[in-house]
């Protein structure tokens, strides 16, 4: 990679790698917006190019994988939309092994030193937040990686440390060591992410979510305008798609309570599909179809690409999660509805974190042109 580097992005997930190429084709596209590599540049689509092409890479982005195979091969084919729209995409490993991070870091210190403008997709990321010890650009952008983005702007805005909404804490006394030890680099993250009027630095959020800015932070609303020009629209089917989500996974809700919930959903909507979420387990997902009857589909991209290329139901039924407020956005114009189904507070697990309730259920709240199911399509745990 060169050495210099105007504008790089890192990214960790295959939504933080779309909703960068969001990004930077909301910014392309913007009158008078900035340029993401120093110099003008003909708009996507120009003579000579298909839509969405550059006249040469237009941004940098770092792509530090995690170590489970769906998100790696989502990350792949990400990555190749990436290159196709014009952009230079560096796969970078900082993980599987006690020496991988350093090493990263020693590999990307020319470039994020050098950048004038960093976009990050997980401002809770201990790597992004190491990284950021390094930046000295003048613009800092958040893209979404999810309804996480809900909690950094109210975390943020309240001054407080920056933890996962489903983080219960504890971890021991080990646990409480690393977070010492690890204090100072996560308090110089969040003064990055919020800095004064009159320091000169920037800090834009680039979200989906129902986020409101404050401080020195701008906001720009994500409106998926990139994946409604690039694919679809698409075609429908007569059926109810349902739409998986990781909150076992993640240990908020229990699971059985949760097979309970997709069983009902699947009788009462006739539902004939899952799209399973990335970090769903092969053994939850067997159980489900062999519960339901519905057939299991592991996306190669993520759902709001999935959903704009289809084919997709008329009906797309969700958990409150991140897809209740992107897919009304990519799926504008279509006819298909996005219905929400609550999480029972009953289905939480002992050890879900004391925020959880309150944050699944604002999830919900806040979403626009979604339909809100009946209540008995929520079943009661049991």
């Amino acid at each position: 990679m060169p050495t210099s580097a105007p504008t790089l992005a890192f990214v960790e997930s295959p939504v933080q790698l779309l909703n960068v190429l969001e990004w930077a084709y909301a910014h392309r596209a913007a009158p008078g917006g900035p340029l993401l590599d120093g110099v003008p540049r003909q708009p996507a689509g120009g003579p000579g190019r298909p839509a969405g092409a550059a006249a040469a890479p237009a941004l940098r982005i770092v792509v530090l994988p995690p170590t489970d195979p769906m998100s790696r091969g989502q990350l792949r084919r990400m990555a190749a939309l990436a290159r196709d729209e014009g952009h230079e995409v560096r796969w970078q490993e900082a993980r599987g092994g006690r020496l991988a991070p350093l090493k990263a870091l020693a590999a990307l210190r020319r470039d994020v030193r050098a950048a004038r403008t960093v976009v990050v997709g997980d401002p809770f990321s201990r790597y992004v937040q190491l990284l950021l010890t390094l930046v000295r650009a003048e613009e800092l952008v958040v893209v979404d990686d999810g309804t996480a983005t809900m909690e950094f702007i109210a975390q943020t805005a309240r001054g407080e440390r920056l933890v996962r909404w489903h983080r219960a804490g504890g971890g021991g006394l080990p646990g409480r060591v690393r977070e010492l030890a690890y204090a100072p680099v996560s308090a110089t993250a969040r003064r990055r992410f919020t800095p004064s009027g009159g320091s000169g630095r920037r800090v834009e959020v680039f979200s989906s979510m129902p986020v409101t800015a404050h401080g020195a932070m701008t906001l720009r609303v994500n409106d998926f305008a990139w994946t409604r020009a690039r694919f679809g629209p698409p075609r429908l089917t007569k059926g109810t798609d349902l739409v998986g989500t990781s909150l076992v996974e993640t240990g908020v809700v229990d699971r059985a309570c949760y097979l309970d919930a997709v069983r009902a959903l699947t009788r009462e909507h006739g539902a004939t599909r899952y799209f399973a979420h990335r970090r769903e387990s092969p053994e939850k997902l067997r159980a489900l179809s062999e519960a339901t009857g519905l057939e299991i589909v592991r996306p190669d991209l993520p759902l709001e690409l999935i959903a704009r290329r289809g084919p997709v139901g008329r009906t797309v039924v969700s958990f409150p999660s991140t897809v209740v407020h992107t897919l009304p956005y990519a799926l504008t114009g279509t006819g298909v509805t996005v219905a929400v189904c609550d999480i029972d507070p009953a289905w939480l697990t002992g050890t879900a974190s004391p925020r959880a309730r309150g944050f699944l259920a604002g999830v919900t709240d806040t979403a626009r042109d979604v339909r809100r199911l009946p209540a008995q399509a929520a079943p009661a745990a049991g």
